[in-house]
């Protein structure tokens, strides 16, 4: 959620091209990737409470070296290391949150808090960056680790599940497991994609730029309301209706971002396609963590989500590059279409086997 600051940061504070400053940025999401798939073999082997207190450490220390590199060859090396211990930290946490009795509220709960704080790192650190200089950019995040690093003795240990219920075990395939992975990727890739070109889409559609960024920042705000009902509603309802009704959201507003010469329409859906992915994204992470009770497809759930995050812009450029954002809009839709086939599968099997268990019951 800092990674627009940081970019903006970057170039403000060390001069950086927008390429530069991208390429910094790609080794750190890429390096997060693999540190996240890393931890599907970590989860199961080491007490996660070591393994996340030492890609803790590891983070803190990369920032405060971080500090004092602005050669951009050494910068790429040490946020590339940097995203690896993150990777490994988000994947424990997943893993650990996925031991939960129910894993979608602790999933929406975390959104929440990844979006309003974020949203206070955008509204800051940009301003504080090209005043102060890059150091400032670096010293927040190794703040926030730090953070998370005292209050980790206070978390209970959260054991691995031995065995799940009846429900649970029916969703131990592989192909629904595969589905729902599917559908986390091309949800994630499909609104990336688009969000990280909405400022040039807004313009291009004649919006003022002051317009557009006052716009983001609601949405981004707003989008908490999601991840807030994920998490009140956890299973009250199922995870099949929830998930369609969320789908028929996003699908049409982001269709609608077609008339985004209409100022109140881009608002709209801004505003709804991020309150839909705030939604969507924990009950995807919820289906992946009632495969087993390690965590660790729900460690691997996180690998694949930043996988699609990252490669949602990388393919967003083959039609942004010629200004063809119609193209971009289209292509996002048709994607969110088929992650509601891919996810509408493994939510309707958990659904069933839960019916099934509460009538034996």
């Amino acid at each position: 959620n800092l990674l627009p600051a940081i970019v903006s940061g970057l170039r403000d504070a060390l001069g950086y091209s927008n390429a530069q400053a991208g390429y910094v940025a790609s080794a750190n999401i890429y390096g997060a990737a693999a540190g996240a798939l890393g931890a599907v073999w970590i989860v199961k082997r080491f007490p996660w409470k070591r393994v996340e207190a030492a890609a803790l450490t590891g983070m803190i220390l990369l920032d405060l070296i971080s500090i004092r590199v602005t050669e951009l060859p050494g910068l790429i090396i040490l946020r590339a290391l940097h995203g690896l211990s993150g990777g490994v930290s988000v994947g424990v946490g997943l893993a650990v949150m996925a031991r939960t009795r129910v894993p979608q509220r602790a999933y929406g709960a975390q959104f929440t808090l990844q979006v309003l704080l974020g949203g206070l790192g955008l509204m800051w650190l940009p301003a504080l960056a090209a005043r102060a200089g890059a150091y400032v950019l670096f010293l927040s995040l190794a703040g926030v680790s730090l953070v998370t690093l005292l209050l980790l003795p206070m978390m209970a240990e959260y054991p691995i599940v031995a065995g799940r219920s009846s429900g649970q075990q029916s969703s131990t395939a592989l192909r629904p497991l595969v589905a729902t992975l599917v559908a986390l990727f091309l949800f994630q890739a499909a609104n990336m994609a688009l969000y990280a070109f909405i400022i040039p889409l807004g313009r291009d559609y004649g919006l003022a730029t002051p317009f557009v960024s006052y716009t983001l920042g609601i949405a981004d705000w707003v989008a908490a309301s999601g991840s807030i009902l994920a998490m009140s509603l956890g299973l009250r309802f199922g995870r099949l209706r929830p998930l369609a009704l969320a789908m028929l959201v996003t699908i049409p507003a982001t269709s609608a971002f077609l008339r985004s010469d209409v100022g109140f329409v881009f608002v709209v859906a801004n505003i709804l396609t991020g309150m839909a992915w705030s939604f969507v994204v924990p009950c995807l992470f919820g289906i992946c963590a009632s495969v087993d009770g390690s965590g660790r497809s729900a460690t691997l759930g996180g690998f694949v989500s930043k996988m699609g995050l990252a490669s949602g812009p990388f393919l967003a450029t083959f039609t942004v590059g010629s200004g063809n954002y119609t193209l971009l809009v289209c292509a996002s839709v048709m994607a969110l279409l088929v992650v509601f086939l891919a996810a509408a599968w493994p939510a309707a099997l958990l659904d069933r086997a839960s019916m099934s268990r509460v009538t034996v019951g």
